[in-house]
């Protein structure tokens, strides 16, 4: 049985399967139909298939073998090929990538967290070899991914110099509460905010440049930005406190290691993939500033397919030069996660934990955890995320290398969400 899954930005994704071959078959012949449960479900949820939308069209496929009785499952069943192999119940969502006909490199990225990502699964019979036409369709089946559960609010925030969006679980509270930032990718990104208030926490999520009144590029910052944000949450009647979290990726990473390293209104921050020491913008808190490490673009490796390797173009933390750029989070009072993927070709993230965790040991602390993912990219998302291993860089407008194996990268993602969660919960109440 081949499977094959297309996600849209409007219309349902879908999925292609296809009846195995004659000798294959039951011996009686009966209809084909796939079946899909949840039939609805939330997008970090495991269920037999999972999707998310875009701007293009996106596309996976799978080969499976029926039993006996004409029938597979895909929780216990294995793929003998097509994009992945062995048993992945998810597969066919985290190995999703731009169709043939689409331009390469896009991030498969959901935009609204109010309307559910459609799946449409089709059965096609046989199996076909990549780039070919499958097969005729004999069954389907259609799916609905919300990032967002029943009774979540989402309220726009312009709150001072403050921006973004609050999402707040259903019912009373208090409910420990996060700030949630992303990368060098700039605007507004949802998904991971609307998804941890399915799970209980009060999530802000919180853009910092290329958004509304916001600064259009990346230059320098001044933390007392991230501070209102900090007290704006904090002081919120929903929230818990005393004390709140912040998780960011990459650039929202460092950017959390400064949060909690000078404001005492984070207790807890979850850093992915990020660097210990400020990069690119200086960073201004009052009369303190924190230069930023460059990129030096002759460090650049460019691969004959023209996907950029920045690995080696940041500028040497441990340089004595660089100093200055160092974040001193042995003074924080509160903890700290980091999650990593040893195979990041974006920076060197591992080897950035490690400066972190050997000066916070240098002072003493043992207050923080680490998670480092062999096989593992650049951005570790919630569950199923489509993995990436080259994205369109957003800034640059040309395709950088995030690194990591397919199947790792998923992997790291479904356990390191899980970990989070307890992070979080163990520290905010």
């Amino acid at each position: 049985v081949m499977w094959r899954a297309v996600a849209a930005a409007s219309p349902p994704l879908r999925a292609l399967c296809r009846v195995s071959p004659p000798h294959l078959r039951p011996p009686r012949r009966r209809a084909v139909s796939v079946s899909v449960s949840p039939a609805a479900g939330l997008a970090d949820e495991r269920g037999e298939r999972r999707g998310a939308g875009s701007a293009c069209l996106f596309q996976s496929c799978a080969h499976y073998c029926a039993d006996s009785r004409g029938e597979l499952h895909l929780g216990t069943d294995g793929s003998h090929g097509g994009d992945y192999t062995g048993v992945e119940p998810m597969g066919l969502f985290w190995s999703l990538a731009p169709a043939g006909m689409e331009r390469p490199y896009q991030r498969l990225v959901p935009r609204s967290t109010g309307t559910p990502m459609k799946v449409e699964m089709l059965v096609h019979q046989g199996h076909s070899p990549p780039g070919t036409i499958p097969g005729p369709v004999v069954a389907k089946a259609e799916v609905e991914r919300w990032f967002t559960a029943p009774g979540v609010r989402r309220i726009r925030l312009k709150e001072g110099c403050v921006r973004g969006s609050l999402f707040l679980p259903p019912g009373d509270g208090p409910f420990p509460g996060v700030i949630d930032m992303y990368g060098d990718e700039g605007g507004l990104i949802e998904f991971r905010s609307s998804l941890l208030a399915t799970h209980g926490f009060a999530a802000l999520s919180l853009p910092y440049f290329d958004f509304e009144d916001l600064p259009k590029v990346m230059k320098e910052f001044r933390l007392e930005y991230f501070e209102e944000a900090a007290r704006f949450l904090q002081r919120h009647p929903k929230v818990k406190g005393p004390g709140i979290g912040v998780i960011g990726t990459g650039k929202g990473a460092e950017l959390g290691l400064s949060m909690i390293t000078f404001l005492p209104e984070v207790v807890a921050a979850v850093c992915i993939s990020g660097c210990s020491s400020n990069t690119v913008a200086d960073l201004h808190y009052g009369e303190m500033t924190l230069p930023g490490l460059r990129f030096d673009m002759n460090k650049v490796s460019v691969s004959d397919a023209g996907v950029f390797d920045t690995f080696e173009a940041l500028d040497d933390p441990t340089n004595p030069a660089n100093s200055p750029c160092t974040i001193p989070i042995e003074k924080a009072e509160g903890h700290f996660l980091l999650v990593v993927g040893e195979g990041d070709r974006m920076w060197k993230s591992s080897l950035y934990a490690q400066l972190a965790i050997g000066r916070l040991r240098q002072h003493g602390k043992e207050n923080f955890e680490l998670l480092s993912y062999p096989g593992a990219g650049h951005r570790i998302d919630p569950p199923s995320t489509p993995f990436c291993q080259v994205a369109m860089d957003r800034v640059l407008g040309v395709p950088v290398l995030g690194g990591g194996e397919r199947k790792a990268h998923t992997h790291a993602q479904e356990h390191s969400w899980g970990k989070i969660q307890e992070f979080l919960r163990l520290h905010l109440g």
